[in-house]
């Protein structure tokens, strides 16, 4: 048999992090024995554990070990990180460290570095700054694109710390503990809008940004005048989305449509199917979307309200776009990068109706976000938390009805 002894510290009780930690063990084939355990008496006061991890054999122990580390486990024998020089540029070493949305930490040369840029399924790249006689480290995530032949590279997955994301406190809102629960259509939809609207509102009032990445449904279910009203009034900070929200979006502010559909009337306009093409016509003519306000052009919509209030916006296409738009970012690489730029200091991520763009943003926010997925379809909201973005939560309601009522609620 094969035995590590490891550590929790913090709110690892009320979090649930102990049984899930203990669950992890379990479920990986291995046994374990509290060997310590300290409880903390106040509401602040944090929790101890020290536990002994045993395996069949020392690929399961390593396993088991890498599982829970995601909750904090760290071996009591610590040692600093691996470091590996990368072979080429966008290659990382046999065995890299595959970063997780946890606030991460490398241990280097006895002291704990914390990991800046945190992000899912990247590596971690370290190098000295400072004088040459006692340099200072530096940790940041980097994915493939980014690495460049000799980055020193952390490999394996001693030394590296990763805190979980505690529990709420009973003081603070709880609809994320609720909305946490299975993924379901019959939860009541009223008290939870209203819940995120006092979200959005407590995060604007602490000058915390709210992210809002939006697909085309927006616009086709005649949601588009909601949004455009949360928007003008001040609540969204960052827009995300593709090609076809805007150019939907456009399309219905010029000619009252969406894929040809008056919208008022649900019925096809007379050659309806060309109102797109001819939207993105005319706002090529112009150069961009930003020239269409200022011309008079454009005069209402997402788009438009993004433009009055200066709210900054991504547009990332893709291989089935028509024009496209300008302003759309046709490297997916490129686009990434932008998106990224934009997250600082977001604490509210609101996903509705795509399931591409919302898997995309996943991957890139920090679990420390707030992310809300709103679909008519389940499976996006289930595919998002397979993915990794375990922190995500799920409503399963029609686009135009959740952004009715969320904009009633956020609006006086």
């Amino acid at each position: 048999m094969f035995s590590e002894t490891v550590e929790l510290k913090g709110h690892i009780i009320d979090s649930l992090t102990l049984p899930k930690v203990l669950d992890r063990i379990l479920a990986g084939g291995g046994r374990f024995d509290i060997e310590k355990m300290t409880v903390g008496q106040g509401r602040t006061d944090p929790s101890y554990a020290r536990i002994r991890v045993t395996a069949a054999t020392s690929e399961a122990l390593a396993n088991i070990l890498s599982d829970i580390r995601k909750h904090g486990a760290m071996p009591i024998e610590e040692q600093d990180a691996l470091l590996v020089r990368a072979p080429k540029d966008g290659v990382f070493p046999e065995g890299f460290y595959a970063t997780t949305n946890l606030e991460t930490f490398v241990r280097l040369e006895g002291q704990w570095v914390e990991v800046q840029g945190t992000e899912m399924d990247s590596g971690i790249v370290v190098e000295a700054v400072g004088g040459k006689r006692k340099p200072r480290w530096r940790a940041k995530t980097v994915r493939f694109a980014s690495l460049r032949k000799c980055d020193r590279v952390v490999v394996g997955h001693a030394g590296v710390r990763v805190v979980p994301v505690e529990r709420e406190r009973e003081s603070e809102r709880e609809i994320f503990q609720f909305m946490g629960s299975s993924i379901s259509s019959e939860k009541p939809k009223g008290l939870l809008i209203r819940e995120i609207a006092a979200e959005i509102k407590a995060a604007h009032a602490q000058r915390g940004k709210v992210l809002v990445v939006a697909g085309p449904a927006v616009v086709h279910t005649g949601a588009g005048e909601h949004l455009a009203r949360i928007i003008e009034a001040g609540y969204v900070d960052v827009l995300f989305a593709g090609n076809a929200l805007a150019v939907h979006d456009i399309e219905f502010a010029i000619f009252h449509t969406s894929l040809g559909v008056l919208l008022e009337k649900g019925d096809l306009a007379k050659f309806g199917h060309e109102h797109h093409l001819r939207a993105i016509n005319k706002i090529r003519a112009l150069g961009s979307i930003e020239k269409a306000v200022r011309r008079g052009v454009l005069t209402s919509g997402v788009m438009y309200a993004c433009v009055t209030k200066r709210v900054p916006y991504v547009l990332a296409g893709s291989i089935r776009d028509d024009g496209p738009l300008p302003g759309v970012i046709t490297d997916v690489m490129a686009a990434q990068d932008a998106m990224r730029k934009r997250l600082k200091g977001v604490r509210i991520a609101l996903l509705i109706a795509t399931t591409l763009h919302s898997i995309a943003t996943g991957n890139l926010l920090p679990a420390s976000v707030k992310t809300i997925c709103v679909d008519i379809n389940p499976a996006v909201v289930t595919k998002l938390t397979d993915r990794g973005s375990f922190q995500s939560l799920g409503l399963v309601t029609d686009t135009e009805p959740f952004l009715r009522e969320l904009a009633a609620n956020l609006l006086p």
